[in-house]
Order: C-alpha cells, then structure tokens, then sequence
C-alpha cells in the first residue's frame, strides 16, 4: 500500500511538472480563471495569495504559449477577447479534470483533503450548526474549515466558497439548492411591554402593540396562519426597531421595545424562563425554509461530497428545525 502511495504520489507531481517558460501550465490556466471570474488581477492575487505581478506574469506567459491575445486591459476596464472566451471555457474543463484526477490518485481511499469553504446563516452558524461542523473535523483529520457568516445570498465565485447553507427562499434558479428542513416561527414579546397593553385577544390586536422588524424576512408587514382554521392573516405595522441579526431581534424584544416574530429555537430559554411569552400561539408565521445551496459542476471533491452528507443529515435533527411539510 504504501509504495503503491508513493507511485500515486510521483506521477501526479511528474504530471504537473509540465512546464512552459518555467511556469506551471495548469497554475496558468489556474490563473486566468481566477482573473476572468474575480474581475481583475489584484483580485485574483488576492484570492490566490500571490501578487499582482506574479499573477501578470502568469497571464503573459499563457498568451505567449498559445499565441494569442486573451484580455484586452484599459485603466477602467478588462475585457475578454474571442479567443480569451474559448480559453476560458476549456480552461475550467481542464482544471475540473485535474482535480478530479489529482484526489483519485492521492485519495484513492475517498479521504476528504484540502480546504472547505462554507457561509452559513449568522444565528444558526454560531449556534446550532457548530456541533456537526465540529463532528466534520474530527472525522476528518486532513480537512481544514472556513466557516463564514453572513445572512445575504452567496457569490459563489468573488466571494470564493464551495457551497452555502440559506434560510429563506431560493430564487436563483443557477444554483443547486436542496431543501434540508424548515425552522418554525412565532410571535413573541416582553411581559413589561405587555404590562402597558391590554390583552391581546385577536391578530388585529397586535397591530396596536409597537414591532420590531427583521428585515432579511419582514419589514412592514407579516402573514400570519392559523392551521386549525386554515387561515391567514395579513398583518401591518410601522416597526420601531428593524434589524438584519436574529440575536439582535430576539435581544431588543427583551428589552420590551416591541412585538417581534422569531425562529422558536432562538426563545426557547427565554419562554421558559418567563422572560417572554407568545402571543396568539395559534398563530404562527410561515416555517422558513433551510437549504444547501452550491454551484452546478460536473465534480466535486470529497471535501464538498462528505460534507453534503453530515449536513442532509442533521439539519432535520437540530433543536428548532423540523423536516420540511410537503410542498406542492
């Protein structure tokens, strides 16, 4: 086993020692991609943690090797030319075959190596998604993690990440998106808040009390369900505090500044303890939806492929998430 590693091991670094000018050809191509999909070469030095004239030499030495010019650069602009195009697009075929080639001999055994690149939710990925992500690494001894968070739709290209985990719903019809499960809602205030109101007895009633609003969800208004009657309920306010950060919703409807609707996980606690209370618990707001989102390609590493599997699996099983209901 371990000289047949070793045979593995000399061809993939004989095979990538095909050079032109001293440079690397699949560095090259590697290069040129990054250029063109990052927008320009500081960014693509950035991204490839070289520098800018590391990465313009690189460029030049492709063109000088195929004979060709592939990007037309003014001050302002950077643009592809025909030929520029055609490289591009065998250029991401060539490296995708690579890698695919590269781990099949290296991991013949289907081990995960290298580097995963994940955006997740802010409150699930500080919170309930740390746990698995911690069973990922342990299973996996050669894989490190970039775990970033941020609530907006990802830039799977600029921002440079192999898939993403969504709350909310997927419009963007290019990407992968896998409906993993779904993260009830409820409404919620302060018992002081309340203190100052009188009962609240119906959902027209809550529009009299003051709201607090996320904004990544809802702003001025929010639909309410009754599931035992089979009803909705559009309901409208001008919110007094409105906030992309779920913990900062659920912190300032503690501090009784208003009415706010949350991921029940997130007030569980704070529900038992008594420092907030649910209204109208019939009531509720639509389920949000939880996806795995990625890239179409005709491969994916390990790395992605093991992680897409922890990650189906215990979504469903968290604390506050459910498996999806059945959609039409």
């Amino acid at each position: 086993m371990v000289a047949t590693a070793k045979v593995k091991l000399i061809y993939v670094k004989r095979m990538k020692k095909i050079k032109s000018g001293g440079i690397d050809r699949i560095e090259m191509m590697q290069t040129f991609v990054r250029i063109v999909e990052s927008g320009s070469l500081s960014a693509a030095a950035l991204q490839l943690n070289t520098t800018q004239p590391t990465v313009s030499r690189r460029l030049k030495s492709l063109e000088a090797r195929l004979g060709a010019k592939l990007i037309m650069r003014t001050t302002h602009a950077m643009k592809l030319t025909d030929d520029g195009e055609r490289c591009y697009q065998h250029a991401k075929q060539l490296i995708a075959s690579w890698d695919a080639l590269e781990e099949d001999l290296i991991n013949a055994n289907d081990e995960p190596v290298g580097t995963l690149k994940v955006r997740a939710p802010h409150a699930f990925g500080q919170d309930q998604l740390i746990a698995p992500l911690v069973r990922y690494l342990a299973e996996h001894g050669q894989i490190s993690v970039e775990w970033m968070l941020n609530d907006h739709s990802p830039d799977f290209i600029n921002d440079g990440i192999d898939c993403a985990i969504r709350v909310g719903e997927i419009t963007d019809s290019s990407m992968v998106a896998i409906l993993l499960a779904e993260v009830p809602r409820i409404v919620v205030a302060s018992p002081a808040l309340l203190a100052d109101y009188p009962d609240v007895k119906t959902v027209d009633e809550l529009a009299r009390l003051p709201w607090v609003a996320l904004s990544t969800f809802y702003r001025n208004k929010v639909t309410l369900k009754c599931a035992a009657q089979g009803i909705n309920r559009d309901l409208e306010f001008t919110p007094r505090f409105v906030t992309d950060s779920l913990y900062a919703l659920r912190n300032t409807v503690l501090s009784g500044v208003g009415v706010g609707v949350s991921s029940a996980w997130m007030v569980n606690d704070d529900l038992a303890s008594g420092e907030l209370v649910q209204l109208l618990p019939e009531w509720r707001a639509d389920p949000l939806p939880v996806y795995l989102v990625y890239p179409y390609a005709s491969y994916y590493p390990a790395r992605l492929r093991k992680f897409f599997e922890l990650i189906r699996e215990v979504m469903p099983t968290l604390v506050g998430a459910r498996p999806p209901s059945p959609r039409a």
